[in-house]
Order: structure tokens, then C-alpha cells, then sequence
């Protein structure tokens, strides 16, 4: 991560936002890529200054939301032959056990799955894809979509950038540690969501996960 970040320190501020928007944005769609990554090390640079806070998670909120919508599009037209497809491309993010599993975390949990699914990796890849291909209703999974990357941008920026400021103040001659400290801290930040997601995430995959019917809204 120290390298994604060193990386992103040599952009303009301008082109780093769009990346955040557009690394999160593409794996919201189903496509395996560091989308957190991006964005823990985008909020520790604020907190140096090189780039602002709201932007970052404004830039993450906004590629999240749109990535999953564009991935429920996808999902929807495509359906089940789209995600076999996307398995066999991807077999150790996206195989038949991890589909199957978030297939009954939907099954489950409706379009919880979408909310507290943004804070787990898998969940966060497949929410918008599969959620399309089982045909949850598009207005609830908005409304999921829309407040989940809300809360997952905003709330892990913000605590990095405000712990990094705090680390980089008393730690100016520690980097290394500052660093470790933040990082440390932005993972604690969202323990809580993380706590609840994961049951989505340890759930015993079933032979063949319970169909969601149009309209079911656990």
C-alpha cells in the first residue's frame, strides 16, 4: 500500500480524485481491483495536505454508487450467464463457492446485503452484478447502494485523514509508525459494519443458494 501511495502522490490532484472515482467505480461493476486500497491510501495523503478530504470521499462516494448501479445494469441484462462468465474469468474472487455465498447472503438479507456489502471485499465486487441478475428491485437497491458507499467513503476518509493528522503532529519523526498507526486505525474505524458484514461473509454456502424473488426485501 505505501507504494500505491507514493504512486498517487505524484498526481495532480484532479487526476488522483478521478481515480479513486474510477478504480472503485470499475470494481463496484464486478471486477476484482484494490478499490480500498485506492482509497486508504488517498485519505492518508490528505491528511498531508497533498490532496482534500471531501473530494476523496465525494470522488469514492460517487464511484461506488455509480459502479454498482452500471454493475446492476449489467447484472440484470446479463443474468446468471454473466456471473458463470465472470466466475470462470476470475475463479479465485469470483468462483462458484463465493457467488454461491453471496447469493444467500441476498437470499438472506435482501438488499442489507448491498449495505453492509460495501464493507466486505467480496460482497463489495458482486452486490451490483448479482443483485441485478436476481432482480431486486432497483429503488431498494438504490437506496442500499446510495447509503452504504456514503457511509464506507465517508466515514473511512475522514477518520484516516483526521488520525493521520493527529499521527503525523506527534509522530513527525516516526513516519513509518505514523503510518502503521493510521492504517491500524482506519481498519478499527469501520469494526463495528465490518462486525455485521461478516456474518454475510462466514454463513455456510448452501448446495444451491434459495432464489431471490423480485420484489423481496429482507
Amino acid at each position: 500500500m505505501v507504494d500505491v501511495q507514493h504512486w498517487l502522490s505524484a498526481l495532480p490532484p484532479g487526476v488522483l480524485y478521478l481515480i479513486v472515482a474510477g478504480v472503485i467505480g470499475v470494481e463496484s461493476m464486478g471486477v476484482p481491483l484494490p478499490g480500498e486500497i485506492v482509497l486508504v491510501s488517498s485519505a492518508l495523503l490528505a491528511a498531508t495536505g497533498v490532496v482534500e478530504p471531501e473530494w476523496v470521499a465525494t470522488a469514492a462516494a460517487a464511484g461506488a454508487i455509480v459502479g454498482d448501479s452500471i454493475g446492476y445494469a449489467v447484472g440484470r441484462r446479463g443474468g446468471r450467464p454473466l456471473l458463470a462468465r465472470l466466475g470462470r474469468r476470475f475463479p479465485k474472487h469470483l468462483g462458484p463457492a463465493q457467488l454461491a455465498q453471496a447469493e444467500q447472503s441476498f437470499a438472506r438479507h435482501g438488499v442489507w446485503a448491498v449495505f453492509f456489502g460495501r464493507f466486505v471485499a467480496l460482497l463489495r465486487i458482486l452486490a451490483g452484478p448479482l443483485a441485478g441478475a436476481l432482480h431486486v428491485p432497483y429503488r431498494r437497491f438504490l437506496m442500499a447502494n446510495a447509503a452504504g458507499g456514503l457511509v464506507w467513503a465517508f466515514s473511512t476518509t475522514y477518520l484516516l485523514f483526521t488520525l493521520g493528522r493527529v499521527a503525523e503532529h506527534w509522530l513527525k519523526d516516526i513516519s513509518w509508525a505514523g503510518l502503521v498507526i493510521a492504517v491500524l486505525a482506519g481498519l478499527g474505524s469501520t469494526w463495528w459494519l465490518r462486525r455485521r458484514a461478516r456474518r454475510l461473509e462466514t454463513e455456510p454456502a448452501p448446495d444451491e443458494a434459495e432464489p431471490v424473488r423480485a420484489g423481496t426485501d429482507r
